[in-house]
């Protein structure tokens, strides 16, 4: 397939089409994404596509083929993801043997000519009948010979749905060789879904809420060494640094350390400091450890060593530029 163009359209559909059409994009990708063995990807992606959609996420899996595949995706990968819990557990025995069959059925010549019914029926068995060769690679295990059939939009859910392959999937056997894209693609229609449909981030428990579901799980942020949020600073501790630092602080920032007073590091932000560790140097607030975020007459410095320095109009400004980074590099 050619990824390129695929992701072009993918992205366009995720920002313009009917919500039926961003949520079988969304859907497509994800599992598309699986069966490279870009796991992480894939969670990030449907992960997301809940959060900013809110719509159950069997829209996700909405035919019995996609279900099915994410059933043997996560059975073999030993366990299902947060995202998916919504999801029908199936009888997978059952669902092999169907799938099965379904692979080693033969396809008539005018399969998909007439819409299912009597009519169909009856035509489809005066017409040549086959092996469909896509199909019985995937029967026989040959992922090489599936992939050089599979054509400009692969069927994954298909291939995912066969038991026995999901295991190799899983362990990374990338038949269509996107692994090294993977990272790319989630980012990409993340970032559509986030333009979309763009969280409510009008007060700053609302923003500092995303900021954190951005940067992962309450699980792995432990993992990575992050503390919880500290607590809220009180009036008396706000004005307390005020009288230190000898600046009255900007009414955005106050808010902040109202709703937590400071914010633990990220791999792409610092960490923001709370009332105590507040200092000035030479007029200038240093509100972040390392000394990249400067409060210097009502406006926010962000001092970066590769992107350079960004004079943000608030300190909220600041915080927002994080979440929409977040949103597009995850």
């Amino acid at each position: 397939m050619d990824a390129g163009e695929y992701l072009e359209t993918a992205v366009r559909d995720v920002l313009t089409a009917a919500e039926p059409g961003v949520d079988d994009q969304a859907g497509y990708a994800a599992l598309l994404l699986a069966v490279s063995g870009a796991l992480d990807e894939a969670d990030r992606l449907a992960g997301h596509w809940s959060a900013r959609t809110e719509r159950p996420v069997t829209a996700l899996a909405p035919d019995p083929v996609r279900a099915r595949a994410w059933a043997m995706l996560f059975e073999a990968r030993g366990g299902w993801p947060e995202w998916a819990e919504g999801l029908t557990p199936l009888d997978l025995d059952a669902e092999e043997r169907a799938h099965t069959a379904s692979l080693r059925r033969p396809v008539s010549d005018l399969d998909g000519v007439l819409p299912p019914g009597p009519l169909a029926e009856v035509v489809k068995h005066v017409a040549p009948a086959r092996p469909d060769r896509v199909r019985a690679a995937l029967a026989d295990g040959d992922l090489t010979l599936w992939a050089s059939l599979a054509g400009h939009r692969p069927d994954v859910a298909t291939l995912a749905a066969t038991r026995a392959l999901a295991p190799a999937l899983v362990a990374g056997a990338d038949p269509l060789g996107l692994r090294d894209w993977a990272p790319a693609c989630a980012g990409a229609l993340v970032a559509a879904l986030h333009e979309r449909y763009p969280p409510s981030l009008r007060t700053w428990p609302e923003l500092v809420a995303e900021i954190m579901r951005l940067r992962g799980s309450a699980e792995a942020a432990l993992l990575r060494g992050r503390t919880t949020l500290p607590p809220p600073a009180s009036e008396a501790a706000i004005r307390s640094a005020e009288l230190r630092l000898g600046v009255s602080l900007p009414e955005d920032h106050r808010e902040f350390l109202r709703t937590c007073d400071g914010l633990p590091a990220d791999v792409v932000f610092p960490r923001l400091l709370g009332t105590a560790e507040l200092r000035a140097e030479n007029g200038v607030v240093i509100l972040a450890e390392p000394a990249v975020l400067l409060l210097s007459a009502s406006h926010v410095v962000e001092v970066d060593p590769v992107l350079g320095t960004t004079v943000h109009p608030s300190f909220r400004a600041a915080l927002v530029r994080h979440a929409t980074l977040l949103a597009q590099a995850g």
